[in-house]
């Protein structure tokens, strides 16, 4: 019989790096860096959570990959670069979460429901090909361990789209603000929130995904 090593959640922090993000991919990388010390302060909620970081834009880069945050001496550095292509989002997410969980229940851990946090700034370059591979994504008897997704937009992106990458529309939100450097420090904070709330929560007789609602954000399905 495998150990039970403990219990984890997998959370994929998924960021726009497309070049319309270029002015503001410093306050997105300054406000991960919160992120990390964040969790280095709560070390019980850090212990139950994974962290990857994926940049998406033509391509996906995953810049860092099912981390434990309490052994990282820094993160890695997001960089703007081309189109926003969301189907190479959730392309990759299609492989890498089933991947992901058999390797952390290949390590006798109790593995819960992927969590993905998703930030754009604007509207797919690659047309409306990417929802099906999103839909296929999140749909539990098509993917092991669909995840949940909260989607977070900013700039130009409408909020329908929010709304269509979400797992609920509870889960959507768009930025009431125009200064993208502040709504992306929101949306920072929001996250670490969320984290570790959720971290705190794993393994107890009431584990759940925690989300918070970024400040100065507004729910998708309210904006007309």
């Amino acid at each position: 019989m495998t150990q039970n090593s403990g219990n984890l959640l997998p959370v994929y922090m998924v960021a726009d790096e497309s070049w319309s993000m270029n002015d503001y991919i410093g306050d997105l990388n300054a406000g991960l860096k919160q992120l990390h010390s964040a969790l280095l302060g709560e070390p019980m909620a850090a212990a139950k959570v994974r962290i990857t970081i994926l940049g998406f834009s033509d391509d996906v880069q995953p810049r860092l990959k099912l981390a434990d945050l309490r052994y990282e001496n820094e993160l890695p550095q997001l960089v703007a670069r081309d189109g926003t292509r969301y189907g190479e989002v959730f392309e990759d997410l299609r492989a890498r979460i089933p991947a992901d969980v058999a390797s952390m229940k290949g390590q006798g851990y109790v593995v819960h429901r992927p969590a993905v946090f998703f930030l754009s700034d604007g509207q797919p370059t690659d047309g409306d090909g990417w929802r099906q591979i999103r839909d296929q994504l999140v749909d539990q008897s098509v993917t092991v361990a669909a995840p949940n997704i909260i989607a977070c937009g900013i700039g130009d992106v409408q909020p329908q789209t929010i709304l269509d990458v979400a797992t609920k529309q509870e889960y959507a939100f768009v930025s009431a603000g125009s200064d993208l450097g502040v709504a992306i420090g929101k949306f920072c904070a929001a996250l670490t929130k969320s984290i570790v709330k959720s971290g705190l929560t794993v393994g107890s007789a009431q584990t759940k995904l925690v989300v918070e609602r970024p400040q100065n954000f507004t729910m998708a399905i309210d904006v007309v």
